[in-house]
């Protein structure tokens, strides 16, 4: 595929973000799907076409730790240290939330949960949208994640709004998921 076309693929992708759309696309070991993470009908819809319980939260995946400093709040020196060793990578955080946190966002949670990514194409996605999105996993509710563009349009079929094209990572297992606060690890 030409650069032309992953470059207007790039531009659909930031713009149906922008309008308020959901879409998928690849993460480091399985398809996500996203959204404005400050867009409540994008949240809302994101929430009904997986079918998932809207007190459970998702994750916010972001280019660069500037794009997730705004989102959090009251880190620590140590703690901060913390998610630099890690990021980017495969570890999301559980961190205080600043006002800027959606309640959708974070669910029934005290914590939102974060990572700076180390995929390429998902890094370029979050520098060109200016900021993090939701990333959580595309399928439905029970169901085994996509791992490929198919696996996602025979889950969602038209219902989602773009599918950005590319390639999984190539990690065997979603992100840990790990508490800031307390070093506990939710999972492995």
């Amino acid at each position: 595929m030409t650069t032309q076309y992953h470059l207007q693929a790039m531009e659909q992708a930031v713009h149906t973000l922008q309008q308020g759309g959901v879409i998928a696309y690849p993460t480091e070991a399985v398809w996500g799907v996203g959204c404005d993470p400050a867009n409540t009908q994008a949240l809302e819809k994101l929430m009904a076409l997986k079918a998932r319980d809207p007190n459970k939260g998702v994750i916010l995946i972001a280019a660069s730790t500037d794009q997730v400093l705004p989102l959090m709040t009251e880190i620590t020196p140590e703690q901060q240290g913390r998610l630099d060793e890690t990021w980017p990578g495969p570890n999301t955080w559980l961190v205080p939330p600043s006002g800027r946190v959606h309640s959708l966002v974070k669910g029934q949670h005290p914590l939102v949960a974060v990572r700076v990514t180390a995929h390429p194409l998902v890094q370029a996605l979050c520098q060109a949208f200016g900021g993090a999105i939701v990333s959580t996993s595309a399928n439905l509710a029970g169901e085994a994640p996509a791992m490929s563009a198919q696996q996602v349009t025979d889950y969602f079929g038209e219902q989602l709004d773009f599918i950005l094209p590319g390639e999984l990572g190539g990690a065997d297992n979603p992100s840990t998921i790990r508490n800031l606060l307390t070093g506990e690890t939710l999972r492995p």
